[in-house]
């Protein structure tokens, strides 16, 4: 075999290999390829590691950056969430807040200029000279992303901000900056509408995770934000050149028509910011907002969002607060009811009797994020020497999770309870005397049953 031949065949033999490694890697599951799980990732203010979790009740995403927060500001997930990083389209959510929070009409006309048609990449096709409705400019920068309604909204508006000698396109971004800051956003940085990072717009502009949901959770608040980013395709009149032109927008955001409960509400990418999302997501009335910076590729920052949904209510479990086999039959015009019996409150001017007590609620169940830890419960009575009706309030019963008060409830007597008489005190009295001891107080024992059950999490070592 000449020295030729020896080459070919070592190519061969290269090419095959690389040839069955890129099929190997494409036999793969392309979604999970990058994703992880980080023993530093953060679940509800400790790390994964802290909490012996498994693999397998924790998210798995690629995105370096992200969080997951509820309309209470309850943060269930955090990645590197106070990081600074780029955000780039996501921006556009701020220069929505400010226009909806100006108090401007929506009817208003704008007019695109040249720059903002010009300003290239993503784009809803405004030519210069193009005048649209604020409404109609809106919907133009939220669904389809585009920088070229992003830059004509802070043109059009910037001399309602504008101070005497003031740039008002400076000042839009300075009203930017300041709605930033009302909100709560301490570590964001605007200089732009539309987020755009290099060449002219290269600068300090940064947010983190967490200020990107502090602000996608403010601009859910408002009905028209959340009407705009809620749809998946969406139509804008303009008028060019005298006439009404029609333009057809598609949503960048994919998950609207694929995701259960899916809402919005904004899409991001440029080489600093990587594939990013914002996105929100309700269901049974909780709303949850899952922002994913620098993810693997543009698909990969929804399947992030996704996962991170999907993990949530994967965690949430049913958990009844009241667990006592104690029962009272109380009778009413006729009907008989069940009250649950939680603990039997001693009467401090008896020696031998208590009062049965009860709930001011008929349903006591929750829902919980089960990888928080247990239920503590917490009576807090009152002291008891007088007469008692049933229905009177007794004190209060308190559930908590890892210190956090999760459900309230009043305690009530179940059971009339009177105060003794002149002669039945003095007789207690004399009683009290006799048998005093470090034993006695001589008053009855308060006795607790109701129970919290352990809440299942099945956590191991990761």
């Amino acid at each position: 075999m000449n020295q030729q031949s020896v080459l070919f065949q070592q190519k061969k033999l290269i090419y095959t290999a690389f040839g069955a490694l890129l099929l190997a890697f494409c036999l793969i599951p392309f979604q999970s390829a990058f994703a992880d799980v980080r023993k530093a990732d953060v679940i509800l203010g400790e790390s994964v590691e802290s909490r012996n979790l498994t693999i397998t009740d924790c998210p798995s995403i690629s995105a370096e950056y992200a969080l997951l927060m509820d309309q209470n500001g309850t943060v269930y997930f955090e990645r590197n969430a106070q990081d600074f990083t780029n955000i780039a389209s996501i921006t556009k959510i701020m220069t929505a807040i400010v226009a909806l929070d100006s108090g401007i009409d929506l009817n208003s006309t704008i007019t695109v200029s040249e720059k903002a048609a010009t300003i290239g990449e993503s784009t809803s096709d405004l030519k210069a000279g193009d005048t649209l409705s604020l409404q109609q400019a809106h919907v133009a920068m939220l669904v389809s992303s585009g920088n070229d309604a992003a830059q004509a909204i802070a043109e059009n508006l910037g001399p309602h901000f504008a101070q005497t000698g003031e740039d008002p396109y400076d000042a839009f971004i300075r009203a930017m900056n300041e709605k930033a800051q009302e909100i709560g956003m301490t570590r964001s940085l605007f200089e732009n509408p539309h987020g755009l990072d290099y060449g002219i717009y290269a600068g300090d502009l940064h947010s983190t995770a967490y200020d990107v949901a502090l602000m996608s959770k403010y601009a859910m608040q408002n009905e028209t934000f959340r009407s705009i980013v809620s749809q998946s395709s969406a139509q804008i009149t303009v008028v060019r050149d005298n006439q009404k032109t029609t333009i057809d927008l598609t949503s960048t955001d994919v998950m609207l028509d694929e995701y259960e409960g899916a809402c919005g509400i904004k899409t991001g990418f440029t080489a600093l910011a990587g594939a990013s999302f914002s996105g929100a997501c309700e269901r049974d009335g909780k709303l949850l907002f899952a922002v994913v910076i620098n993810s693997d590729n543009e698909s990969f920052r929804f399947w992030d969002c996704e996962a991170l949904f999907d993990w949530y209510f994967k965690h949430v479990v049913s958990y009844s607060l009241i667990n006592t086999e104690h029962v009272l039959e109380v009778e009413d015009n006729g009907t008989t009811t069940k009250l649950p019996i939680v603990a039997d409150l001693a009467h401090s001017s008896w020696i031998d009797k208590t009062i049965p007590v009860s709930l001011d609620a008929s349903d006591t169940s929750i829902e919980l994020f089960n990888l928080n830890g247990n239920v503590s419960q917490y009576f807090d009575f009152k002291t008891v020497d007088y007469n008692v009706s049933a229905g009177d309030v007794l004190g209060t019963l308190t559930f908590k999770q890892r210190n956090t008060t999760i459900a309230q409830y009043k305690l009530i007597a179940a059971q009339d309870c009177k105060a003794p008489g002149l002669f039945e005190s003095i007789s207690i009295w004399f009683q009290r005397l006799t048998n005093n001891s470090a034993q006695s107080t001589g008053v009855a024992t308060t006795v607790i049953y109701n129970e919290t059950p352990l809440v299942d999490n099945g956590s191991s070592l990761l």
